[in-house]
Parts: C-alpha cells; sequence; structure tokens
C-alpha cells in the first residue's frame, strides 16, 4: 500500500507538472522539486504555488496512516510564509514522532477531537529556509459515515 500511494502520488497531475517528487521516511514523508522552466515564476525563481502544493497532503497522509482506522483526519488551515526566493532543488520533511501520534490518539479519545499544529521548512541545496509551512489538522474519532 505505502508503495502504491507513493506511485500515486508521483503521477497526481499537479504533482507530476511541478515536478514534485515524493519519498518515505521512517516517520513521514519528503518531498522536492528541481527549479525547471515548466515550474518557474516571472523572476525565474520557484512558483509559490508548486511550493506549497509540495507540502500540502502530507501531514495528514502520515497521520491517518500512523492513527490507523477508527479516526478521520483533515486539513482545517494552512499558512505559507515565503522567506526568500527558491532556486536550484528544494526539498520539505515531514515527520511526526511517535510519541506525538500517542498524544494525538490520546487526545482524540478523550475529547472526541483535537486540533493538532505541524509545522515544515522548505529548503534550499544550502539549507536556507525558503519558506516556512503551517498546518492545522483536525483529528476525531471517526463515525462510520465520516471513513468514506
Amino acid at each position: 500500500m505505502r508503495h502504491l500511494l507513493l506511485r500515486l502520488l508521483s503521477l497526481y497531475p499537479p504533482y507530476l507538472g511541478a515536478g514534485i517528487r515524493v519519498r518515505r521516511l521512517p516517520d513521514g514523508f519528503e518531498s522536492r522539486m528541481k527549479l525547471r522552466f515548466y515550474n518557474r515564476n516571472y523572476f525565474g525563481t520557484h512558483f509559490g504555488g508548486s511550493l506549497y502544493a509540495m507540502c500540502d497532503p502530507f501531514f495528514v497522509l502520515a497521520l491517518v496512516e500512523r492513527l490507523g482506522p477508527g479516526f478521520a483526519v483533515w486539513d482545517k488551515a494552512a499558512e505559507i510564509r515565503f522567506l526568500r526566493p527558491g532556486r536550484g532543488t528544494v526539498r520539505a520533511r515531514f515527520e511526526i514522532a511517535p510519541q506525538r501520534v500517542s498524544e494525538i490518539r490520546a487526545a482524540a479519545e478523550a475529547d472526541g477531537r483535537v486540533e493538532p499544529r505541524f509545522q515544515a521548512e522548505i529548503v534550499d541545496q544550502a539549507g536556507e529556509v525558503v519558506a516556512r509551512v503551517d498546518k492545522v489538522l483536525s483529528v476525531k474519532r471517526a463515525t462510520p459515515s465520516s471513513r468514506a
């Protein structure tokens, strides 16, 4: 299933069109994007929409997989702050520590719903932060109708 997910993400039209590549990490995902003629903006740097796209689904995917059945996970809010122009290859990591997953599970079981916050940094080849993405997720105990 994990291999299939990565294959499908690679073929997902917004990722395919922007040249975004995804790989699996032990506790999450990493996405990368090379600067190409087809994902540049007017100024010759990475298009902001593609920078956000390379971050969009990964905290949800990592968390829903790690929580397992019985939980519904959705994006609630997102914000991206552009700090410097993105050039060359950029990458972002989306990792959730096992202890954090346990805390989220316990909070959702106790309260019925929890809204954890996550942050990812998009970095260039020199390790300089190009942008920061803040995500708020909604996690709740799943009812039979919310699992679809």
